[in-house]
């Protein structure tokens, strides 16, 4: 059965009243609570606020997620680079890509000292790539890691709000085995696009799969409640052989564990229908 993982933060309390944050107070916390209650893995977020002392990012933290790894036996599947949302590799000064170079080779290094699988880079909402000047450079930029991804077998997953061929073409000119692409559920669903279609289009390279759901043109909503086709998504999936890991990166409740609980169940009841 698929590994069934939890966005890290999705068990804990917002905060600050933000969807998606690192958890400061209490990220220790959610690998008993992810243990606890059926999930499988969490998926680490790495954020520009405060990115240098973020654990993930010290030798210190590396020690102290380790051993919560083995204790709980809960592993870190991925680190989501929500960094990179703020210091993206395209319409910025040449110093500032140079600098979001430094950290993603860093971030590979510290990835795999945790046992993740793969670094995944959001190009979404303010960060999205909309010319070709944005393809040439955040190509130019990534593949300048792509030896540091290849030391320590990370992957380098993407996130875009591109339509699924120019997504699948951006990908091929890497033309690396390591350079794949996350698929978010919802935020394909809010952009309008058509689930199997874009699943077909991106095929083999698809690595990593956010489940949410999200109106047309609109928030995040309860799995089931927005326009995201999860017969058609699950039925995909399954008609490609995707292999992955799903995370959990669904609506914000106050009793954030019971809904994560009840989605995950959403999420097994597909995989039992679609892929047993």
């Amino acid at each position: 059965m698929h590994e069934i993982g939890v966005m890290q933060g999705r068990l804990l309390p917002q905060v600050q009243g933000r969807i998606q944050a690192f958890p400061w107070a209490h990220w220790r916390d959610e690998f008993e609570l992810a243990r606890q209650h059926g999930f499988q893995s969490i998926e680490f977020i790495f954020e520009a606020g405060r990115s240098h002392e973020n654990p993930v990012y010290t030798d210190g933290g590396v020690s102290e997620i380790n051993a919560l790894i083995e204790r709980t036996g809960i592993p870190v599947s991925a680190v989501c680079a929500d960094y990179f949302m703020a210091h993206p590799f395209f319409r910025v000064p040449a110093g500032e890509q140079e600098e979001s170079v430094q950290v993603l080779r860093r971030l590979i290094k510290c990835a795999a000292r945790v046992g993740a699988a793969r670094v995944e880079i959001p190009c979404v909402d303010d960060a999205a790539i909309l010319t070709e000047q944005d393809k040439h450079d955040v190509v130019r930029c990534v593949s300048a890691c792509l030896p540091e991804a290849e030391r320590h077998s990370v992957e380098v997953v993407f996130e875009t709000s591109l339509p699924p061929e120019p997504f699948r073409e951006l990908l091929e000119r890497f033309r690396h085995p390591l350079v794949r692409a996350t698929y978010d559920t919802g935020n394909s669903a809010s952009l309008g696009y058509d689930a199997a279609s874009e699943l077909t289009v991106l095929g083999d390279l698809v690595a990593h799969i956010h489940i949410k759901d999200r109106l047309l043109h609109g928030s995040t909503v309860p799995l089931g409640a927005g326009h995201a086709d999860f017969r058609a998504i699950f039925s995909t999936l399954f008609k490609i052989n995707y292999r992955g890991p799903f995370i959990l990166q669904t609506a914000r409740d106050p009793d954030d564990v019971g809904a994560a609980m009840g989605y995950r169940d959403q999420v097994r009841a597909y995989l039992h229908k679609y892929f047993a």
